[in-house]
């Protein structure tokens, strides 16, 4: 079968079309009955159906196209199913408790999460269209990129599942999770977040060209946001807000990595020995 292009090769356009009518009915679920359980759902839903529709459209059906098809829905139903049974558990989103009351800034926040689907996305979109199904053998850039998927994926799942146990169990009631993965990064959810995308990316510089480049948009970002945005900082200053007196929360601080898996002993040697080549905010050094 032929494939099928909607205005443009990649369809772009298509996606962008498909990502804002998702999630302005799920916006419009969410605002009209007050109900945080569907805003997670609708980001992790979308990404899936942006890599399935692309990968139906084209008609080609690589080995490669396939695979990172099945990454994303592998990521897709994992983060969804996870934050869904989450808030399912907790009851409301505190990150919207500011937001409810206002639609305006309520709206702005779907309107950001459109932005996050369809830019992550693109390394995607560009590895499924159908002129990028230029070879079938695998290269130096798929056998990494699969690499930082996996050891990404696997990071991020056990960090998610061993700090929901942590904060799930009584006893550690007014505590900060310094358990498992968390000894050696106080963020290593986000860590595997990060890889898991540049991954992606990775593996889509084996087959795009031209303009497709501008795919490394989609993990760039990624990582923008977590490090500098909506991620790293407002949980470091939730956490020191709340624990910053204690000094053995200090001390976690100071011998923890911020953002990459090291064991305490060697970050501070780390610190003692090297300065960061640019000017870092004081949370990400």
């Amino acid at each position: 079968m032929k494939p099928i292009h909607f205005v443009d090769p990649n369809n772009l356009l298509l996606c962008a079309i498909i990502t804002a009518a998702m999630q302005i009915f799920f916006f419009g679920i969410a605002a009209t009955f007050r109900f945080d359980k569907v805003t997670d759902f609708a980001g992790g839903t979308n990404f899936m159906v942006l890599a399935l529709m692309t990968l139906l459209l084209a008609q080609t059906f690589s080995v490669r196209q396939i695979l990172v098809t099945a990454f994303v829905c592998a990521w897709g139903i994992r983060l969804s199913g996870y934050l869904l049974y989450r808030i399912i558990k907790i009851g409301e989103d505190k990150r919207f408790d500011d937001k409810r009351d206002n639609l305006c800034a309520f709206a702005g926040f779907w309107t950001f999460q459109a932005i996050w689907v369809f830019t992550v996305s693109l390394p995607v979109i560009f590895t499924n269209c159908s002129y990028s199904n230029v070879n079938n053998y695998f290269t130096v850039q798929d056998i990494v990129g699969i690499s930082m998927y996996g050891v990404g994926l696997l990071t991020e799942t056990f960090a998610d599942f061993q700090k929901f146990n942590f904060r799930d169990n009584p006893a550690n009631n007014g505590k900060w999770c310094d358990y498992g993965l968390w000894k050696w990064s106080r963020h290593p959810n986000y860590f595997g977040e990060i890889l898991l995308w540049w991954g992606m990316f990775l593996i889509s510089t084996s087959v795009i060209q031209g303009g497709q480049w501008a795919g490394v948009i989609g993990p760039v970002f990624i990582t923008s946001i977590l490090l500098f945005l909506s991620g790293i900082p407002l949980l470091e200053k939730k956490s020191d807000e709340r624990y910053g007196k204690v000094e053995a929360y200090r001390e976690y601080k100071r011998s923890t990595s911020p953002l990459v898996p090291l064991p305490p002993y060697l970050y501070r040697e780390y610190k003692r020995s090297t300065s960061p080549l640019v000017p870092l905010p004081p949370y990400l050094y």
